[in-house]
């Protein structure tokens, strides 16, 4: 099934990635979170993107490759059971789909992941990590979210071989006044969008050209254990609440 994009002059191609197995969360792809599957969170923000040319799901696992079909989200090949276990690195399972795809003849300017378990993104989230791209001429748009001020990379120490405290810096002395800390940001999970040839040539997500699209903090979660998930039930009846 075709999505429909707006007159964008990127071809970009939404995967979303769903393996069965989860230890923080046994199922969760499938397990229901505030009233329907976590995994059509990000389904539908996908489906209601203007900027997706097309969106795939990518999974080894057949009860979920049949509930992203019920989604509404094309399943076009099975994840190799290889490309699925805990310890797999996403970024080979992405650059697997890509192939897979272009080997069928479909090829794609920039490839957007979107992980299920970061379902409070929006499909205007979505589209603006993808005009950002464009616009900006970058390699890469990641979404973002502050690091606290006692975290900031200024104020951070790490052991050095002798067992000595060394800012993370490599600065001598820590910047003394919390209003001089330049701003700092870690990644939220939500949104990466990539050019295809940073992705499939240099493989990486990020490029040396990476831009930041910030998220708010009170508005997202990424789910790893079920203190995480009982807070996105929370986050998602506050904003229905709101609505």
């Amino acid at each position: 099934m075709k999505q429909s994009s707006d007159e964008s002059s990127l071809r970009v191609l939404g995967i979303i990635p769903a393996r069965g197995g989860s230890k923080g969360v046994p199922r969760k792809n499938l397990r229901n979170l505030a009233g329907k599957p976590l995994l059509e969170y990000t389904a539908e923000a996908a489906l209601a993107s203007t900027r997706l040319s097309r969106t795939i799901l990518t999974t080894e696992d057949l009860e979920i490759a049949d509930a992203g079909r019920q989604c509404g989200i094309e399943v076009p090949f099975m994840r190799p059971e290889s490309l699925a276990r805990d310890d797999t690195p996403m970024l080979p399972v992405i650059r697997h789909a890509v192939k897979t795809l272009e080997d069928s003849g479909d090829r794609f300017d920039a490839i957007c992941l979107l992980q299920p378990t970061n379902p409070l993104r929006r499909p205007v989230d979505i589209d603006n990590c993808i005009r950002m791209l464009e616009e900006q001429d970058a390699d890469s748009v990641v979404s973002m979210l502050p690091v606290p001020v006692e975290f900031n990379p200024h104020w951070v120490w790490f052991s050095d071989s002798d067992g000595y405290l060394k800012i993370a810096t490599g600065e001598e002395m820590p910047i003394p006044r919390r209003q001089d800390l330049p701003a700092a940001w870690h990644r939220e999970g939500s949104v990466y969008v990539t050019r295809r040839d940073i992705l499939v040539e240099r493989n990486t997500f990020y490029g040396t050209k990476m831009i930041g699209y910030i998220m708010d903090p009170e508005k997202t979660v990424n789910i790893d254990t079920m203190e995480d998930w009982v807070r996105a039930e929370k986050l998602i009846e506050a904003m229905r609440s709101e609505s």
